[in-house]
């Protein structure tokens, strides 16, 4: 009689739950914030690629990179929705706050992964589809599910998802892929440790409460910031690359010599805060992970306008 009763309890909630559930909680799912860089980052891929591609196929390839992205998200959150209801920063994403149930956002991703493919495989070109599917699966199955809690290397590995859909984007236009996206990759590639880290750096007790294996719960907070600082020193040189090899020109030299030279006077600032109380490395923390979107987006727009309009 006890169990029955609760069951019934538990349908009811989960009724409950579904009836609260509005388009904007689905759409959450999809992680919007990280879908727009995506988004833009494919955008960039397309600018710089040779050749022309008709607007509404290029539309429809940036849809499709932003469902896939949003695809990847919602099964993220459905795998994740355990710690993500003991970690601060995530207790209020829809399923740990009871907006969405936990099977919808498995079918949603699955659905919305299947449909992105398929268009961009039929309306764009297959090569575009096979990375984006790769990118999907690579962010679901390697970075998700087999190394986010495992190793403190997650994101160093599982970083090459995000880093794909400038590729994606050339690919979309050209059919092929080059060494030009592929510089951009590398570039986005080094960045998002660094990106991650700090993230990591001011909810470090958030990670480590609910058991991930992110680099400052394993190796502290001070040898985390000097990871960091290593990071961004590759990135400088790696950064310039595009002017080196002569595809960008000096007004984006300039830009990522500029860019990389803040970012490393913030990692500098984190590392003196180390000492200090938790609040203070918090706050650097948490400037210099704003900061590193800054850098990206700026760099990447300066990436559109050298090639572009210069």
């Amino acid at each position: 009689m006890a169990d029955s009763l609760l069951r019934q309890t538990q349908n009811l909630k989960d009724h409950s739950s579904v009836v609260k559930s509005e388009w904007f909680d689905y759409f959450r799912l999809l992680k919007p914030r990280v879908m727009s860089l995506v988004v833009f980052s494919g955008l960039i891929g397309m600018s710089i690629a040779p050749g022309d591609i008709h607007f509404v196929t290029g539309l429809i390839a940036i849809i499709s990179i932003a469902l896939g992205a949003g695809a990847a998200g919602a099964i993220n959150m459905w795998y994740e929705s355990d710690i993500d209801a003991i970690m601060q920063r995530t207790k209020n994403r829809p399923i740990p706050s009871g907006k969405v149930v936990r099977e919808e956002a498995l079918s949603l991703g699955i659905i919305v992964a299947g449909a992105a493919i398929i268009v961009m495989g039929l309306l764009v070109n297959h090569i575009s589809a096979i990375l984006l599917s790769f990118t999907i699966a690579f962010y679901v199955f390697i970075y998700t599910m087999f190394l986010k809690r495992r190793t403190p290397q997650n994101i160093v590995i599982g970083g090459a998802s995000g880093s794909l859909p400038p590729v994606i984007g050339w690919a979309a236009v050209t059919g092929s892929i080059d060494l030009f996206p592929i510089l951009i990759f590398t570039i986005i590639f080094f960045w998002t440790p660094p990106h991650f880290w700090a993230l990591s750096l001011y909810n470090h007790s958030d990670y480590r409460k609910a058991g991930i294996p992110m680099l400052p719960v394993v190796v502290g907070l001070r040898k985390t910031a000097i990871y960091i600082f290593i990071y961004v020193l590759l990135l400088l040189p790696i950064s310039i690359l595009p002017w080196f090899l002569g595809y960008l020109g000096n007004i984006y030299l300039f830009t990522a010599l500029s860019l990389g030279l803040i970012f490393l006077f913030r990692v500098i600032q984190v590392l003196n805060k180390i000492n200090l109380d938790e609040t203070s490395i918090n706050k650097k923390a948490k400037k210099l992970f704003n900061y590193s979107i800054i850098y990206l987006f700026v760099l990447l727009l300066s990436v559109y306008f050298d090639f572009n309009l210069i």
